[in-house]
């Protein structure tokens, strides 16, 4: 049977949602009157939530599990349902209900309409703290500036992709992963649908501070050389100070103005000059680290139970 709508939804201890996020989906895709698929990739939860998945999959065969052998992050669960799907159009959403499975019928309209990514632009968001918005606003709108890809503000994962788009993706497979950059990167013909972003339904974040920071990281190096370009700034604003300081030590030095005597001068250009040289040495590190990851060539996940006709 040909699959013409797949939705693939990542999930991290979600017991408490899993329920009604099937639910939700079940009630809108069975308003397209097209067969659909509901791909849940369980990325080493903790709880029941793999019993739960493998339950729905004996109760409803268009429920697909992909069962991850161990945590191996939010864009990787992702990715491999990207792997697995088989719809002309795929879906990705959180299982966190923040996204509305409703919205689903506002992409497919697009997508039917000739446009091969449609991507949710979040309007309002409810239930985060001014801290969260605040961080969330700029973080969108520095990747924006200061990365090659013209990523579209205020959007995340939420998104309908075409088959051709998908797979363009599925071909590209580095370790450290920014899907909706990725996404932005393959280009086709793209268009936003606005949405108010609910609180989450029950459990705990899955991204903390720690996670987005990792995760803007990975969107910069990904996508920039900007935090190199930074470094050199760094050095040539060191060595034009250094010039520039030279000629008016040498001079007061020469003039017995006390000024320049003892070492609190000397370890106060000592501490910025290293501190600049580490901070440099940090950025450059990630990118060869990046590399590293890349040579070692390690497959991005591995299943532990997954649908035989991948």
């Amino acid at each position: 049977m040909k699959i013409i709508f797949s939705i693939i939804a990542p999930i991290f201890n979600e017991k408490e949602n899993l329920p009604e996020l099937y639910r939700r989906v079940k009630e809108v895709m069975e308003q397209t009157r097209e067969s659909w698929e509901l791909i849940l990739v369980d990325d080493g939860s903790s709880d029941e939530s793999s019993d739960m998945i493998r339950a729905l999959a004996k109760k409803d065969q268009r429920v697909r599990p992909v069962i991850f052998a161990r945590n191996f992050g939010h864009q990787v669960a992702v990715t491999a349902g990207l792997d697995y799907s088989r719809g002309d159009a795929v879906v990705i959403i959180d299982a966190d209900l923040q996204d509305p499975p409703e919205l689903i019928l506002d992409m497919a309209k697009k997508w039917r309409e000739g446009y091969e990514v449609v991507f949710a632009v979040r309007a309002e968001r409810e239930g985060e703290s001014w801290f969260k918005l605040w961080t969330a606003s700029l973080f969108y709108r520095l990747i924006y500036r200061i990365t090659d890809v013209k990523i579209p503000l205020d959007t995340g994962d939420f998104r309908l992709m075409d088959r051709k788009v998908v797979n363009v993706m599925n071909q590209m497979r580095e370790r450290h992963r920014f899907l909706r950059g990725m996404s932005a990167w393959v280009g086709f013909k793209q268009i936003g649908v606005e949405y108010k972003r609910a609180a989450r339904t029950a459990g705990e974040t899955k991204y903390p501070f720690r996670k987005m920071l990792r995760l803007a990281i990975n969107a910069v190096t990904s996508f920039s050389y900007f935090p190199l370009q930074v470094a050199t700034v760094f050095g040539f604003f060191s060595a034009g100070i250094a010039i520039l300081a030279m000629p008016v030590v040498i001079y007061l030095r020469a003039s017995g103005s006390q000024a320049f005597f003892g070492q609190a001068s000397t370890l106060l250009a000592v501490l910025f000059l290293g501190g600049v040289q580490l901070i440099s040495l940090g950025i450059l590190g990630e990118y060869i680290g990046r590399l590293y990851d890349e040579a070692k060539g390690r497959p991005l996940y591995i299943v532990r139970e997954a649908p035989e006709d991948k």
